[in-house]
């Protein structure tokens, strides 16, 4: 377990202990459930580093910092390069034989949904899921087929 006291650079920004470069940082999210058990890490910041592919966490307000690994995939490395929804055109897309196609926002494998029968969720019909659609899980992304045709833009969910 390493421990770092983080320095700042002239923009009063962390800086990486390892590369020097500047760090991310990444304020707490909600607890999340990892493994069936609550991951209480997850609800404090975090300094991150996607060059080094590490995460910098304050121990208990000391000033010392312990190092973790980032998870694969994470962070907004790939953010900077996603396509800002309203510069995507309509695409002709085409599903692969284990029902994935290249996200054409983010460039991560999506899911291809089947149209199914309306539902009723709380007395309501859901009709969410009533046409063929493919969904990013990556950027969160949903693309609806236009009319009877192969091609599918970017929709809000």
């Amino acid at each position: 377990m390493a421990v770092f006291q983080l320095q700042k650079d002239g923009s009063n920004n962390f800086i990486c202990p390892k590369c020097g470069r500047s760090l991310h940082f990444e304020d707490g999210k909600a607890v999340q459930i990892v493994g069936g058990r609550a991951d209480m890490s997850s609800i404090l910041p975090k300094y991150e580093c996607h060059h080094c592919g590490i995460y910098f966490q304050e121990l208990l307000g000391s000033g010392f910092y312990d190092e973790h690994d980032l998870p694969k995939g994470s962070g907004p490395q790939n953010k900077a390069n996603w396509i800002p929804t309203g510069d995507l055109k309509p695409v002709e897309l085409k599903r692969d034989a284990n029902n994935k196609c290249k996200c054409p926002r983010c460039g991560d494998m999506m899911d291809y949904v089947e149209g199914q029968a309306v539902r009723l969720v709380n007395g309501r019909p859901d009709m969410e899921n009533v046409k063929d659609h493919f969904h990013c899980s990556n950027c969160d992304s949903y693309f609806r087929r236009i009319a009877t045709t192969n091609y599918f833009q970017w929709s809000e969910k």
